[in-house]
């Protein structure tokens, strides 16, 4: 995954941790690029495609070239589990058909992520969105779709919310731009009842919401909405995620990432503390 818009079959993440360690294995051994596609009759660009996570992981290939390396068999029936397990598609498998290929791969990093820090000034994350705000935002959204695929959309949103409920959820935190709490979505009945969903997840124990006054000012996030992740994954560098309105970028490049980091650090001192986040969506929803 790089710096680039999204395309082809969006990989999960444990897709991607298998491929670089395929490429770990491959540099351990010695082996060349050449040399590995030898071991399986491609050409070298396949063995890259394969250690970049942009291919499935074909199990005869898999076998073959864990062989090449001189991975012990145990070793090898282990990883061929994994391989397996890789290949079959996530669980939003089933939306395909309003799941964007580039934001498939959202979902995947998503649902692996051990923290997922993000700084949103237009609308609550779709994390923390209710049924009804959802679906506002949906219409909006896609204009001249049927109301069967907006259902179809809002209820591959609401099942992303599961992930909350997890023993094993990801660390959340966001930082909300003021904006987002006072920019109607639905009505003042659907708004209220999303501010009564904000202040549930607080509740939460590893999900943190921090808000961005307008006294603020200008910050170093107001070029727009992202998403950083990261991983219980060794293999898998931190990513941050931005999208546009056709397409998105996943950065990975550790002085990018870094980047992304400074600025949520620098915003997360200006806006309001964790401990102010209730008061301040009382007194807002009493405006409603």
């Amino acid at each position: 995954m790089s710096e680039n818009r999204s395309g082809g079959s969006a990989p999960t993440v444990l897709r991607m941790v298998l491929g670089k360690r395929l490429r770990h294995l491959r540099e351990r051994a010695g082996v060349s690029f050449e040399e590995a596609a030898r071991a399986i009759e491609v050409t070298p660009l396949t063995v890259r495609r394969i250690e970049k996570a942009e291919v499935g992981l074909r199990i005869p290939y898999v076998r073959e070239l864990l062989r090449a390396y001189g991975v012990p068999a145990t070793e090898v029936d282990d990883f061929l589990a994994l391989a397996r397990e890789a290949n079959q598609p996530g669980w939003w498998y089933k939306y395909r058909d309003v799941l964007p290929e580039w934001f498939s791969a959202y979902v995947s990093l998503e649902s692996e992520a051990s923290v997922i820090r993000l700084y949103e000034p237009h609308y609550v994350p779709g994390l923390l969105q209710t049924h009804d705000y959802a679906t506002a935002l949906m219409r909006v959204g896609f204009p001249n779709e049927s109301e069967d695929d907006v259902a179809r959309r809002v209820a591959l949103r609401v099942k992303r919310q599961d992930l909350l409920a997890k023993s094993e959820a990801p660390a959340v935190w966001a930082i909300l731009d003021e904006t987002v709490l006072r920019r109607p979505v639905g009505g003042p009945a659907v708004m209220r009842a999303q501010f009564d969903r904000l202040n549930e997840v607080l509740d939460m124990p590893k999900v943190r919401i921090q808000i961005m006054r307008f006294g603020v000012g200008a910050h170093p996030g107001a070029f727009g909405p992202f998403h950083h992740f990261r991983f219980g994954f060794s293999e898998l560098p931190d990513i941050v995620y931005t999208e546009s309105l056709v397409g998105a970028v996943y950065v990975d490049r550790p002085d990018d990432v870094v980047s992304y980091l400074e600025v949520l650090d620098r915003m997360s001192v200006q806006a309001e503390p964790v401990a102010r986040t209730r008061a301040i969506l009382g007194e807002l929803r009493k405006e409603l």
